[in-house]
C-alpha cells in the first residue's frame, strides 16, 4: 500500500479537512470551530496536489495524564497537510489563530507537537501495516508554518524565516492576515531543499 492508501485507512473521516475543488484545482479547508471566546474561522489552501489528505492534529488528545508538560510536550499544530506533487513529498504543520495571539515560544512547541505526532504515525503505519517505508523522513521534506490574523481585514504579510528554509519549528514561516483566508499550496511549502 502507498503512503496515501495507508493514511486514508488510518485517520478517520471526520479528523481530515475538507477538499473543494475550485477552477477544477483542489483546495484543502482548514476549519477552526467557534466557541464562547472566539468566532469560526477557516483557511483555504488553493492549488493543492492532487496526492494530498490534511488532518487536524490537535484532535489527537494531549498525553497529560503521563506527561508533566512542563516544556510543552503535550501541545499540538492545527493541522498536519501530508502531500505529494510531480517530484516532492511534503509533510507541512500548521498553526491558525483567528486573531494576533500566541507567543512565538507557545506556537513553536505546538508546531513541535504535531511532528511528535508525524512520529507517532509513522510509527503505526510502520508496525500495523508492516510498512517499514511509511512515511518515511528521508523521503519527506517537513514545513513549519504560522497563519495569524485569519480573516481581518488587514494588509497582508509574509515573514520568511531568518534564515534558509522553514523546515524546523523553529524557523518557521510566518502568515498574517492572509488575504480573504485563502493560501497557495506553493507559498506554504516554499523553495525545495536539495
Amino acid at each position: 500500500m502507498s503512503d496515501f492508501e495507508i493514511l486514508r485507512n488510518l485517520i478517520r473521516d471526520d479528523a481530515q479537512a475538507l477538499v473543494e475543488y475550485e477552477y477544477n484545482k483542489k483546495t484543502i479547508v482548514l476549519q477552526e470551530p467557534g466557541d464562547r471566546r472566539q468566532r469560526a474561522y477557516s483557511l483555504k489552501i488553493r492549488n493543492s496536489p492532487d496526492e494530498i489528505i490534511a488532518f487536524k492534529a490537535d484532535a489527537f488528545p494531549p498525553a497529560k495524564d503521563i506527561f508533566r508538560n512542563s516544556r510543552g510536550e503535550c501541545k499540538r499544530a492545527d493541522f498536519i497537510l501530508i502531500a505529494s506533487d510531480d517530484r516532492v513529498n511534503w509533510i507541512v504543520c500548521i498553526e491558525m489563530k483567528s486573531g494576533n495571539t500566541g507567543s512565538a515560544t507557545a506556537i513553536e512547541q505546538q508546531l513541535r507537537g504535531a511532528q511528535c505526532l508525524v512520529a507517532y504515525c509513522r510509527a503505526i503505519g510502520q508496525e500495523f501495516w508492516r510498512n517499514p517505508r511509511f512515511l518515511k523522513k528521508t523521503n519527506y521534506q517537513q514545513r513549519f508554518v504560522s497563519v495569524k490574523n485569519i480573516g481581518i481585514d488587514k494588509r497582508p504579510t509574509r515573514i520568511p524565516p531568518p534564515s534558509g528554509s522553514h523546515d524546523a519549528p523553529e524557523r518557521m514561516l510566518k502568515f498574517n492576515a492572509p488575504a480573504k483566508g485563502v493560501l497557495q499550496f506553493k507559498s506554504l511549502v516554499g523553495s525545495r531543499r536539495h
